[in-house]
């Protein structure tokens, strides 16, 4: 109990207190702080019973309680004054030191509590429905360990819809496939995550009933393709045009998972980031078929800062360059 009160008492520069135990005989190195607090309480109150309310003890214990602790310093605490109970000379002494020491701890427990408490910080990200959500994932994932908790909100949907939440301050943050247009009236700027080359997926068994070398392989192969709302869409088609190959179009996608969902099930071929490529094929449990590098998705935070200052964004950003897009991100 001694080095235990020393330790708090130096802490809050107490030392007074400190100086004034350390000094103490034997019968003071076993201050008992339950009977310290019940001595107090009493000297407080001026009575047994009113000190037992506040407690929430019977009186007897807390006369018991004070037995004991006159007994182990060796001195008399209270003299009683008709129906109430005064300190003593030795008692007063006490009760200055036993202020000070419970005010500085209940100004911990209160320091402590608030650290608790604390409230994680809301962080609103929207995700374009085009962009793949394991990258969304790998991209946001960093912002959750920060030393600032944060309350992570995700939204997903059309970049039209989620730059007008981001205008009424709804998001804080937008990651999209293509940079902030410019017909829009909407306070915005776009910074580079990263950039990533095409590989093309199948299921084992689809692959099986393929012949010939990529990319003539695709040709009438049964092909899962991007929707239109998908940036890299019209560079994908010019990409199969100019290659002389036209797969057969099964199914239309805005959404990135769900098409791969999809080509897990083998209805065809399909396209995501070569950045990702090992993780597509062990979670969709498919086998790359070929890389298209001529053909390269973008992926961008959008938001309304010119220069990156949010932790959480700043969080993104540093994960997109080191992690995620292996140094090309900008």
């Amino acid at each position: 109990d001694t080095s235990r009160s020393s330790m708090l008492c130096f802490a809050c520069g107490h030392a007074r207190i400190a100086i004034a135990l350390a000094r103490g005989d034997d019968r003071m190195a076993a201050l008992n702080f339950k009977h310290l607090r019940y001595f107090w309480m009493v000297a407080k109150t001026g009575s047994i019973a009113r000190a037992a309310q506040q407690l929430h003890l019977t009186p007897h214990s807390i006369s018991g309680q004070l037995r004991e602790f006159e007994a182990s310093l060796g001195v008399e605490l209270f003299r009683r004054v008709g129906r109430n109970l005064e300190t003593t000379d030795a008692g007063r002494s006490i009760v200055s030191y036993a202020e000070e020491i419970f005010t500085v701890a209940d100004e911990l427990q209160e320091v402590l509590r608030g650290q608790q408490t604390r409230k994680a910080l809301p962080f609103r990200v929207g995700i374009a429905d085009s962009v793949s959500k394991s990258v969304a994932y790998r991209l946001v994932d960093p912002a959750l360990g920060l030393d600032e908790p944060v309350r992570l909100i995700c939204r997903e949907g059309r970049l039209a819809t989620l730059l007008a939440d981001l205008a009424i301050h709804r998001l804080d943050l937008i990651i999209a496939d293509r940079p902030m247009p410019t017909n829009l009236n909407v306070r915005g700027y776009s910074h580079l995550l990263g950039e990533s080359g095409l590989t093309v997926f199948g299921t084992r068994a689809l692959a099986k009933n393929l012949s010939g070398g990529f990319p003539a392989l695709l040709d009438d192969a049964p092909f899962l393709l991007p929707g239109e709302d998908v940036a890299i869409r019209p560079k994908l088609l010019q990409w199969l045009d100019a290659q002389g190959v036209r797969p057969r179009i099964v199914g239309e996608f805005d959404d990135s998972a769900l098409m791969k969902s999809f080509g897990q099930a083998g209805a065809g071929l399909f396209v995501a980031p070569t950045a990702i490529a090992a993780h597509v094929c062990e979670q969709y449990k498919v086998t790359e078929i070929g890389r298209i590098d001529a053909v390269v998705e973008h992926l961008y935070a959008i938001s309304t800062e010119r220069r990156l200052t949010h932790p959480a964004i700043v969080a993104i950003s540093k994960a997109a360059r080191r992690d995620v897009f292996g140094g090309v991100g900008r």
